[in-house]
Formats: structure tokens, sequence, C-alpha cells
């Protein structure tokens, strides 16, 4: 290969799931690439060569104490320091090998997942950061260049700050990197840079020795580090390889990790994912470590949690919500639960990662006080690694879980949420709860933010500093829903102190959900009702309203887990023991809520008229089998909207609620009691949920949940701010003048995107206008001088469509002027065609053909789905289960295929 390569860009040429090959002699620490694949040469002014200065050091120290400090500032001033985040992810740590590279192996797939693993927007990535270098791409010596080898296809783009050549080794200078940032050249979708500590150029070699460098490689990539965290608040996550293998990590390298975890790797990253041996050749799990860096990820760049919000993606309402269940472990070893996780995500919602009952907590311990300084394991590593199992271990099998957005329109529906629990000796847990047990449970509760769980739990009870330290670490930098806590143990409490411990729980309004759990000496005046009376007590006192878990110990609190009615720990049948005495299962539990009225068997039904392809019926049934509700849901297909709401279903006193579809989204708003700000605006509804007042009177709700099935997926792939990305005006092209246009405008204005209607029959359109704003287009032409047409629309306001929302019938078989789809207005347009049958209309085959990006009313169907059940069910819905039973419906069959 020409010795003037650098490392900086790396493109993974292979598909993602072919095999590893190591990179070619020569080019240390490259990418996963086929010999032939390009490099780009980066320019010899971005180089920073070594020595660094006279003395041989690097001109900037590390100075890993102000790091956190650093942070902190940056924090006060951000309200969340990823917030509409938009710049490409640091990967930093040691590979355990050259050879093994697993940071730029996890780089490539991360990017590639980052962009969709769509090849022709990544090579057009890659083709615009080799311009912004000034370099062409440059192949082996000799070699063929004439352009006749076929075009190999980038599935991922990696950029490594640390490159070696026939001069030496050199290191990226942090300014470059920081311009491309503020060019946009690097973004979210467009490369992950890594920062390998142990590159090739740690490695000695014929000609090469290079432990003359090390030192100074060490300060120069840590302060590449520093500068990409500090100053340019780059969400980097530690890749800790510690490979289990004797030899797969040399002693040298292992050391170096060593000496620089405290100072480098921790300081100068937010999140972390551990790798053993997964990265070694023929090793089974992998794909387990790829997955698990694109969850810390997705959730690094959740929306932040709000306390007390409802419905959202990330709120404590419904991820703590009605008839939700976390299952506690209490294994010592996380490995000892694979026999019972099947059988286990059966019936819950959460697992309970309980940390002071493993083994390695025990080490951390001893660690602690310097008592098992010789070990050759890490608990800090063991700790985190255990978490990862659990969660590969529950993936097969989270039918439960919800829904985690990925960039894009990307969706991890199989990440089972993770309670992360250190409970102290004195709140019924094992933790010793001295001054410096205390201090190294705060410890391991920042790991547990560092390794992106969904659900922290944070006694109440200790160091007001530390507390306060911790949680706003959280709010600050972390997406974790915060469960303040407090246990009773051997004594009994009035209520009003069991109050006043719920309200202790709150922390100041910081917690998402407080959990009391309370003791109880005998059961002679409902005792065991004491934690359900105080948590309706305390409700009342405080704003806002937040989830509250209230459980009585032991055996006598068995009723009092039938009646806490959200976010009950539970055990399993399955188990050889439970993990604390009184609790019960979750069938145990559902079964005496059904048995008390709890839970009465609810009717729900999709309302419309000739409705017998509608899917809803199998995708909501799907939904309430999963979640083990005894709900049902039919069709009431009606002419007239008054025959339902006079029949029987309407008027059970177990109705829950019903779909509305065509032709009733209209005619069924003068039959409920109260409309959504969403539904008077849109002037339809498509959802109608049951409530009950204080006087346990029925109130019925019309609720529009179609804007969100178009505003979910597209918000997705457009992100935040949809309109004031770039330069012009970005419009949403609305097709059709119906129900569905009005969502569609709703949520165009929810994007930020200004509108375009154009319909066959355009006094339709301009109510669409007068109502949601926008303008109307008189034909679709490009011709910027024809009157009130869509190219003179254009031309006059510099703008381009950003999105094309079609509901018009599939039956029109509608496609678009080729001048919109053939490059010369502009980047191409999302499409979005709100008929989920046929799954490929000819609108959706246009599209496809010419590149752009999709979206199918099936998409639509399950997202809109998903809201519905959340609103009647208060709890989370089975994204998973709705998709695929929308997917086995609409999926085209071979012959459709063809």
């Amino acid at each position: 290969m020409a010795a003037s390569l650098a490392l900086l860009l790396a493109a993974c040429a292979l598909s993602p799931c072919s095999a590893f090959v190591p990179p070619p002699a020569g080019l240390v620490g490259g990418a996963a690439l086929a010999e032939e694949a390009p490099f780009a040469s980066l320019p010899r002014d971005a180089r920073r060569r070594l020595p660094f200065t006279a003395d041989g050091r690097a001109p900037i120290p590390l100075a890993a104490s102000s790091a956190a400090d650093t942070a902190a500032k940056a924090a006060t001033k951000a309200e969340h320091k990823f917030a509409n985040y938009d710049k490409p992810i640091v990967l930093l740590g040691l590979s355990s090998s050259p050879q093994s590279n697993e940071l730029q192996r996890l780089a490539l797939s991360l990017s590639g997942a980052l962009a969709g693993n769509d090849a022709k927007r990544m090579q057009t990535t890659l083709e615009t950061l080799e311009r912004s270098q000034g370099a062409g791409l440059v192949g082996d010596e000799g070699e063929d260049t004439s352009g006749d080898k076929p075009e190999q296809e980038v599935a991922g783009i990696s950029l490594s700050a640390l490159g070696l050549d026939e001069e030496g080794p050199f290191v990226l200078d942090a300014e470059l990197i920081r311009d491309l940032i503020r060019k946009k050249t690097l973004s979210l979708t467009s490369g992950v840079i890594v920062l390998d500590f142990n590159h090739a150029a740690f490695q000695s070699a014929e000609g090469y020795n290079a432990k003359e460098f090390e030192v100074d490689l060490i300060r120069a990539l840590g302060s590449v580090a520093k500068q990409l965290y500090e100053q340019e608040g780059l969400l980097s996550v530690y890749v800790n390889v510690q490979p289990a293998t004797e030899g797969a990590m040399s002693d040298e390298a292992q050391e170096r990790r060593k000496t620089i975890e405290e100072e480098v790797l921790i300081p100068f990253s937010d999140y972390e994912v551990c790798v053993k041996d997964e990265g070694s050749e023929n090793r089974e799990g992998w794909t387990d470590i790829e997955w698990e860096l694109q969850r810390l990820v997705a959730r690094a760049l959740l929306p932040p949690p709000v306390v007390g919000a409802t419905g959202t993606s990330n709120s404590a309402d419904l991820v703590m919500g009605m008839n939700t269940f976390f299952l506690s472990l209490s294994f010592p070893e996380v490995e000892d639960a694979a026999p019972y996780v099947e059988r286990m995500c059966e019936d819950v919602d959460s697992m309970e990662y309980r940390v002071d009952l493993l083994s390695a907590a025990k080490d951390y311990l001893a660690k602690g006080d310097g008592a098992c300084e010789a070990s050759a394991t890490d608990p800090r590593f063991d700790v985190l690694y255990q978490q990862q199992r659990l969660r590969a271990m529950c993936r097969p099998h989270a039918r439960r879980a919800p829904a985690l957005p990925f960039a894009g329109s990307g969706m991890i529906d199989d990440a089972l949420p993770v309670v992360y629990t250190v409970r102290t000796a004195h709140q019924a847990g094992t933790w010793p709860d001295d001054e410096a047990g205390i201090k190294q449970m705060f410890d391991l509760l920042d790991l547990g933010l560092r390794s992106g769980v969904e659900v922290l739990d944070v006694e109440s009870a200790w160091d007001a500093k530390l507390t306060d330290k911790l949680l706003h670490k959280a709010q600050q930098r972390y997406t974790s829903l915060i469960l303040g806590s407090h246990h009773v143990v051997g004594e009994e409490v009035s209520l009003d102190e069991a109050v006043r411990l719920y309200r202790q729980c709150r922390m100041d309004d910081r917690a998402h959900g407080a959990k009391v759990v309370l003791s109880i000496d005998g059961n002679d005046n409902d005792e065991d009702q004491l934690a359900y009376k105080a948590a309706l007590a305390a409700a009342k006192l405080d704003a806002p309203e937040i989830p509250y878990i209230g459980l009585i110990l032991g055996e006598q609190g068995s009723y009092s887990r039938i009646l806490n009615p959200r976010f009950t720990p539970v055990t399993h049948e399955a188990l050889p023991a439970k993990a604390a005495p009184g609790q019960l299962t979750a069938a145990e539990i559902m079964a005496g809520r059904v048995l008390m009225g709890q839970i009465p068997a609810q009717r729900y039904a999709i309302l419309g008229h000739n409705i017998a392809y509608s899917v809803s019926p199998q995708m909501q049934g799907g939904a309430f089998a999963a979640v083990k509700l005894p709900h049902t849901y039919t069709r009431a297909d009606v002419e007239k909207v008054e025959e339902f709401v006079e029949g029987p279903v309407w008027n059970d006193d177990n109705f829950g609620g019903c779909s509305v579809t065509i032709p009733h989204k209209q005619s069924i708003i003068p039959h409920v009691d109260v409309l959504t700000d969403a539904a008077k605006e849109i002037g339809s509804v498509n959802t109608v949920i049951v409530k009950k007042d204080k006087r346990g009177t029925r109130v019925l709700i019309g609720e529009n949940t179609d804007w969100k099935g178009i505003y979910n997926p597209l918000q997705r792939m457009l992100g935040d701010g949809a309109g004031n990305q770039g330069e012009g005006t970005k419009y949403a092209l609305i097709l059709g003048g119906g129900g569905t246009a009005r969502a569609a405008a709703y949520a165009a204005n929810k994007l930020g995107l200004e509108r375009i209607y154009f319909n066959r029959t355009p006094e339709k359109a301009r109510d669409l206008a007068k109502e949601f704003g926008g303008v109307v287009a008189s034909s679709l032409e490009s011709d910027p001088d024809s009157q009130d047409s869509l190219g003179a629309i254009l031309s006059e306001n510099e703008g381009s469509v950003a999105v094309v929302i079609s509901t018009l019938p599939a039956a029109a078989e509608f496609q678009l002027p080729e001048w919109m789809l053939d490059g010369t207005s502009g980047s191409l347009p999302v499409v979005f065609d709100v008929n989920y049958k046929p799954y490929n209309t000819a609108l959706l085959l246009q599209a496809t053909d010419r590149g752009c990006d999709v979206v199918r009313g099936s998409e639509m169907l399950w997202e809109q789905g998903v809201g519905q059940f959340e609103l009647w069910t208060g709890r989370t819905a089975p994204y998973g289960v709705m998709k695929r039973v929308v997917l086995e419906n609409c999926l085209p069959s071979d012959d459709e295929g063809k």
C-alpha cells in the first residue's frame, strides 16, 4: 500500500455480516477491509508528528482531575448535554490487539447502523469527507486504477485519530475534527471517531520501536479525547476490552489500560460497553456487543425524562405504568439465571439487577478496602459486563419490551428495561451502609448511569451531598429514570410518617417515581394497606404527580403486592427461590387483581364501516395477550355511528374505549364528553378513551393518534426542528384533502415544516391551508413561471420539499412528477404513503426506485396503535409484538412481491 496512507478515514467495504479480515501489513489499526479497499490520504498539516515540542512532550498536558469540573460547568449552561445531538460519536479504549481491532469494528458497525445501513448514503458521505480534506482515494501501489474493478459497497465509516506510516506515528489535530464538525461534514450519521490506545502504533515492528513513542502517544491521544469531550461536547463511549483468554491482550496493553483508565478513559466518556473474548475470531456474542453499543447510543439520545411528564417515550408513568412488573434477580452470577430467562420474560416488563447480591459486589468491596489488589479480575468490569449478559439473555424473549428509538427510522424493540439497584443492609439489602460503604454505593450507582440503565433505584436516606451530585449528573447527562426509594425494616410507622417517606423519596422533585416499603407487626386493622393508603394521601400533597409504589415487607405483605397498581416487584414460579419473603409471581398478582375486580375484563373495538380488512383486532388483541391483560378487541362494522353508541359494547360498564376509522372519525365527536387539543385542532377522533371522574362517573375522551403515527417515524428520520435544517424553506407536500390529510398537516407543523397542499378538489386543499396554515399548489409542475405551481412556490421561497405525505387512495396509483425525484431540485424527499394495503403502492415503488427514504402506512398503523394501547392501559406497549402482527398481515406474498 502507498506509504503515505493515513488512518484518519477507514471505510468498511464488507457487508455487515461478513467475516472479520485483519488489517493488511503496514496498515496497522485499519478498518475491517478487503485488501483493495481504499483509504483517504490526510493533508500533512493536519497531522501532529512526534515529538510534539522541543522537549518531546505533548503540548497539552492531561488534567484528568479537572475533567469532571469542566463537564459540570458546561452542564450547568446547557439543559441537557445531548439534547438535539447531531455530532459524531467517539469510541475510546484499547482493542485487545491490532488484529482483533474491536474498537474500529464497533465503530464501523455503529456507523452503518446510524446511517440506516444505507450503502449509497454512506458512499456519498465518504466522498464528502474525502473532498473536505482535499484528498483523493489511494489504493495499492501498482494496482489497476482504471476503474474496471467492481465498486464495493460501504458498510460503515470510522475515523481513527492515530496513524502510522513510514515516517512514524502521528495523531490528528483536534482542530481538524472540530472544523469538520462545525462545517457539518462530520455528524451523527457520517462516521464514528476512534481513539484506540492499543493501535498498531503502540506495537514494535522491524525498524520501528514503539516504546520510544508510547508516553507521548498516550498524552497526545489523551489530549484529543479531552478536547473532543470537554470542548466539543461529543458523546463518548469507553469500550472496555478485557479478554478472559490468557494472552489475547498483551501484558503491556493491560498495564496501559490500568494506567490511563482513571485519568483518561473514564473521565472523558459518559457511557461504557464491555467486551471479553467476543472480539476474537469465530467467537460467539459479537452481535450482542454491537447491539449493546447501539442500545447505549439510543438511550443517550433519548429526550431527557421530565418529572411528572406523561405519554412520552421515556416517561415514568408508562415505564412504571399500571400492571407492570419487574423481576428481582438474586443470583450471585447472572449466568445462573439463564435456564429461567425465557419463562421469566413472558410475565415481566423489567429485570431488577441487584448489584449488592452479586459475587462481583463482594470483590468490589474487597478491592475498595485494598484486600484484593493482586486479583486478576476487575470487579467494576464484572458488574458492567454481567448486566450486558442479562440483557443479551433477555433479548430473544423480550416480547413485552417497549420501543427504543434509534437513529434514522430504526427502532430497538428487544431491550427489556433494567432496574439497577444497590440495596443497603438497613434497607432490606446486603450492601454495607457505613460511611465507606455508602461512598462505594454511590460509585456503583454512577456506574449504573454509565451503563445506560432504564431505571436507577436511589435510596433517599443517605448523604445529601453525594445524592445531590448523583442526581445533578443524571439530570444533565443521562436519560435514566430515577426511582427514589426507602425501606423501613423491623418497625412499624404511622400513616403520617409513611406519607413523609413518600415525600422524601421525591428527592426535591428530581425522582421520577417513589417507592416506599414498610413493615407491620400484625394485620388486625388492615395494616397491610398502610403503604397503599399512604401513597394515595401523599399523591394529593405534591405536584407534579409521579408514580408511587407502596409495599409491605414479608409474608404479611403479600396482599400489598396485589393492591399496589404499578411497577410491582415479583418472583417467578420457575425460579428456585424468591428474592424476598412475601413476593408473589406476576401471574398470582394478576389473578388476584382480576378476582378482586381491580382489572375488569374490558371491551374494546374498532368502529368503522366496511372494515373487514382491518388489522387492528389482531394487533391490539396480540398486545393485550402479550402483557396478560384480560381484555377483548372486536370489530364494530356499522353504517351509522348511532348504531354503535346505542349498542351493547358502548354502553357496557366494562367498555374501555375504541379505535375509530372511516367514515366515523367526525361523526363520533358529538358522542364524546371531552376532546383533547390534538383532536380539536385536527377536527377528527380516531381514539375514544374511557375514564372515571372523582364521583365514579364515566367520562368519554376523544383523542387523535393518527398524527402521532405520521409524526413519530418522520421525527426519527428527520430529527427535531426539521424545518430549520439546512438552507431555504423546508416544506411538507401533503396530497389529499380528507381527515388523514388534516392529521398530516398537524404533524408537519409539529415537525417545523411549512405546508403545501395539493388535491384534485382545490376547495378541500384551501380549507386545509386556512385551518393549518400553508399554501395550495394548483399543479405539481416544475415551471417557476406557472402561477401557483409547486415549482413556482418553491422558487419564490427558495424552498425544497423535505417530505411528501400522500393520503390518496392506493387505487389512484398516484406517482410524483419525475423532476421531484431526479435530484435536480435538491436532496430527495422522504415519501410517506398512509396506505398499508397494498404494502407497495405505485408511489412507494416509484420512490424506492429513485432512492428516496420511504415510510409505509403499515408503520403508521402500528405507531398510532401503540399510542392507543398506552392511552387505554396506562403502561408501555409491547412494540415488537404489535409491529410483527401488522407486518404478518401486510407484507405481500411472493406473487404480490413479484
